[in-house]
């Protein structure tokens, strides 16, 4: 891979892009938001919305580069490893600029034997994997990485636990491509995706146990060869870069404790590494910014966000942990006909439905949304919501 083969930074056409990606993604109703203190008053309806929301500055650069990409390569074949960031107006707008995700195979793997060395292919803010990466980079082709910063953060510090023998324990979901892209950077992985998952592995290492139990419940989360009496000697915790901070933080200080009771103080910096804090800077705004708004105690509360969005559906479990009627709904097409709103439940794959979601009265509205989701999607939502309340 060379330098005129590899992009990562752009090719400098942001001024040629900059009213094409105005036009499709800001919206002159959330300036209005903005400038109002985030409140909104129309009819019976009091909109409140979240000091920090939407667009991050990883997903600007990403979509930006996208488009860039096409202006600057406008004859050549575009291909894409995966959804640029997850949210379905985006990744619509890119195929419709003739940028096309390599295909998949019957076993879901990706068929990279379409893309021609003057073919150009995107890497999505998620990242790819070192097995792509390697991949496309024998095919020879273009390629613009789109990477953020923040993966690549968490990428260095894998590197680190690799050259010092340490087991990497992920905080994440094992089946996201942000994950994929940071395990296949180490030889030894273990994926946990929750709290309850580090207890268990806590507990091995405290107590034992029997390694095929163990092997069976992370069968999917695990390096190949995962030894769980050998590989869990030394650690070190990293994590998605879109988990809830609180629940990372708790996880880091769990494994700290367990390796401080087995080795002891003197060596427990033998046996674990913290990966300091690597949730990025917009996710941890966003999760800030929802305690805030659900403080006051609105009626009811929008998250807007892709169904398939990490850090949107943490807005919502923060919700849900406080007990506020909460819809995580990915555009506007989900509310109505009526008083009806089709919304995702945590944990739940299908979608519910949930009748007379708009209380009578006066009536306070929160409004958030994922790094992904663009202004002019919170502004639709805002719209139809603001409409159907005023409606009856």
């Amino acid at each position: 891979m060379t330098k005129a083969t590899y992009h990562r930074k752009g090719f400098g056409l942001q001024d040629q892009i900059a009213c094409e990606l105005a036009s499709e993604y800001q919206s002159d109703l959330i300036g209005q938001l903005r400038a109002n203190g985030n409140q909104l008053k129309k009819g019976r309806v009091h909109i409140r919305l979240a000091t920090a929301f939407g667009f991050c500055w990883g997903v600007e650069r990403a979509v930006s580069m996208a488009y860039e990409t096409r202006q600057h390569f406008p004859e050549r074949r575009i291909w894409i490893t995966n959804e640029i960031i997850h949210n379905p107006l985006v990744n619509e707008n890119l195929q419709r600029k003739d940028i096309n995700f390599v295909p998949l195979l019957d076993d879901s793997k990706k068929d990279f034997s379409k893309v021609m060395p003057t073919d150009v292919v995107i890497l999505p803010a998620f990242g790819a994997s070192a097995q792509e990466l390697s991949t496309l980079t024998s095919i020879g082709c273009e390629i613009v990485d789109t990477t953020c910063p923040w993966v690549s953060r968490v990428w260095n510090r894998i590197a680190k636990y690799e050259k010092e023998e340490f087991t990497a324990i992920i905080h994440g979901k094992y089946n996201h491509e942000e994950t994929i892209a940071t395990a296949s950077r180490t030889k030894r992985f273990l994926i946990l995706e929750n709290l309850t998952e580090a207890e268990f592995v806590c507990n091995y290492i405290l107590s034992g146990g029997a390694p095929e139990v163990f092997l069976a419940r992370f069968r999917q989360a695990c390096s190949i060869g995962f030894n769980p009496q050998e590989h869990l000697e030394r650690v070190g915790v990293a994590n998605q870069t879109t988990m809830l901070k609180t629940e990372t933080e708790q996880i880091g200080k769990l494994f700290e404790q367990t390796m401080l009771s087995k080795h002891g103080p003197h060596k427990v910096n033998e046996h674990f590494i913290s990966a300091g804090d690597t949730i990025c800077d917009a996710t941890q705004e966003r999760q800030d910014a929802m305690y805030q708004l659900i403080e006051p105690g609105p009626d009811c509360l929008l998250v807007i966000g892709g169904f398939n969005s990490s850090n949107t559906g943490h807005l919502q479990e923060i919700a849900e942990g406080k007990n506020v009627p909460s819809y995580h709904i990915d555009g506007v097409e989900r509310i109505g006909p009526g008083n009806t709103i089709k919304h995702k439940i945590t944990g739940d794959k299908g979608l519910k439905q949930t009748d007379n979601w708009l209380p009578d009265g006066e009536i306070i509205v929160g409004i958030t949304a994922g790094a992904s989701t663009p202004d002019q999607v919170v502004a639709q939502v805002i719209d139809k919501t603001c409409e159907l309340a005023n409606s009856f």
